[in-house]
């Protein structure tokens, strides 16, 4: 269990994603480069198994945003995708409708 005061520390924004490519010499990783609004953040995810990236561009998905980066494979990640899982499967979530980048979750 967490506290509210916890949980204020989170930041969830909603960022749309304007190019994704796999990384290399990786099975599950692909680079994403996200519209925040007032920034481009690159953000490394394990879904390649499951998503390719044509199928990504221009998805509106929320990421944590306020988390310290992290390199994989030497890229460097700045945010984590949000998605839901499935039957062991990464399940992308979207806004209902279509919000401005870097919009706030709350």
């Amino acid at each position: 269990m967490i506290t509210i005061e916890e949980l204020k520390k989170v930041e969830i924004k909603i960022g749309r994603i304007l190019s994704a490519q796999r990384i290399e010499n990786t099975d599950k990783l692909i680079k994403l480069e996200v519209d925040l609004g007032d920034e481009k953040r690159q953000i490394v995810s394990g879904i390649a198994e499951f998503y390719k990236p044509e199928e990504l561009e221009g998805k509106q998905i929320p990421i944590f945003s306020n988390l310290e980066p992290k390199t994989f494979k030497g890229v460097e990640s700045h945010g984590m995708i949000l998605a839901v899982s499935v039957d062991s499967k990464p399940v992308l979530l979207h806004p209902a409708e279509d919000v401005p980048a870097g919009s706030i979750v709350i």
